[in-house]
């Protein structure tokens, strides 16, 4: 570039010029699903949080399906095939609008339809992944427990082979989609390790009420699930996987959804703090040209571009087959925490209006409460790091 040439304009949101990194394609993924947040999801989810409901719920997902997220990071079977960058950019774009609608798309696309792919039958995979990817049909993914979290392998839900049937009895607790959902992924122990089970919840025995006085991730549907005696036919259990490794690999591919997700959290924040600032007047100016706003501003945009690079720098080692699980950790453990500090700060910056539903960040903040202990605690993965430096195991 000579001297002479022009400097492209600095966009307040995007210090760094992050976006030069990014595809046409990319790019194209970001500005569809955004658009589709701001016509069909921000109008409203302001009042669905209050309320604790999302109106027309499955047709939301069927537009979803046909925008092509749900279950966009996998390939056949009606689903879209794009990048893990593409899908990281998609939930980066949903959580901005509510964390409880990117949990919705991840629940479904990286937990119960990710379980039928990469363990399933090709029955099953015919079966449910075209109607699942087409938002025609809701899943669900039964691994946590009332009293196993952190230690998926104490769960106590158990199934037992009763002739060519297997049957399942257990409590799954805090189930996202679990009210609404058509097929349920259900973790148990067997005999044999613990297996996996497509369970369409319409099976006697299964019954799925919705938890209520939830104060976080209110604009989605969390169930427990009660299984007492479902019987299922043999070819319900998923055939390709004995052991934790199936759950894990499951979590691992939505905790890397929430490496972004989480951010568009904090960028929704940080805009209606840069907004709010520079419209509000204090003092006879607006109390964006006070210099401890300024700081605010600044240190919000730091965190939010830091974790947008790490995010980024993932999303390419996982398009090229190179992302560890701890990596994924690193990313969840940093980002969903630097996410909440930015809502918690911005927060400050908009008063006593913070608290305010008029506002999205009080809204964002409570989200990320739940979103800062799902997929994996910060005490959880803090070791999943510690581990990976030091080589010694402090789970016990």
């Amino acid at each position: 570039m000579s001297a002479t040439s022009a400097l492209p304009p600095f966009e307040p949101l995007d210090p760094a010029g992050i976006d030069d990194l990014l595809s046409a394609d990319e790019k194209a993924v970001r500005a569809a699903v955004r658009q589709m947040c701001a016509e069909r999801i921000e109008p409203h989810v302001a009042d669905w949080f209050e309320r604790g409901e999302i109106d027309d719920v499955r047709g939301l997902a069927k537009e979803l399906g046909a925008l092509g997220v749900l279950g966009m990071h996998l390939e056949g079977y009606g689903c879209a095939g794009m990048s893990a960058t593409e899908y990281g950019l998609a939930c980066l774009e949903l959580e901005a609008a509510d964390s409880g609608i990117r949990s919705l798309v991840s629940v479904q696309g990286s937990l119960a339809m990710f379980a039928i792919w990469r363990w399933g039958s090709e029955e099953q995979k015919t079966e449910w992944l075209p109607r699942m990817a087409a938002g025609e049909a809701i899943g669900c993914f039964g691994l946590t427990e009332p009293d196993a979290g952190s230690d998926p392998a104490s769960m106590r839900t158990r199934a037992r082979q009763d002739g060519g049937d297997w049957v399942l009895d257990g409590r799954k607790m805090w189930i996202t989609n679990g009210s609404i959902a058509d097929v349920a992924v259900v973790w148990a122990h067997t005999e044999g390790g613990i297996r996996g089970f497509v369970v369409p919840t319409d099976t006697p025995g299964f019954s799925a009420p919705a938890i209520k006085h939830k104060q976080s991730l209110r604009a989605s549907v969390t169930s427990e699930l009660v299984l007492d005696g479902v019987r299922l036919p043999a070819d319900a259990v998923l055939p390709e996987v004995t052991g934790l490794k199936g759950p894990l690999s499951c979590l691992n591919e939505a905790r890397y959804g929430i490496v972004w997700g989480s951010l568009g959290a904090a960028r929704s924040s940080l805009q209606a703090a840069l907004d709010y600032a520079t419209d509000r007047i204090q003092f006879g100016k607006p109390i964006s040209a006070f210099q401890l706003t300024q700081q605010k501003l600044v240190e919000m945009n730091l965190e939010y571009t830091k974790g947008l690079l790490l995010a980024l720098h993932l999303g390419r080692r996982k398009d090229a087959g190179r992302l560890r699980p701890e990596q994924v950790s690193l990313g969840k453990l940093n980002n969903v925490r630097a996410a909440l500090e930015i809502c918690r700060t911005a927060r400050t910056v908009l008063g006593a209006n913070g608290i305010s539903l008029e506002y999205p960040v009080i809204r964002h903040a409570n989200n990320l409460e739940s979103v800062l202990t799902y997929e994996g605690t910060v005490e959880m993965h803090t070791l999943v790091v510690g581990q990976a430096m030091t080589g010694h195991a402090a789970f016990r």
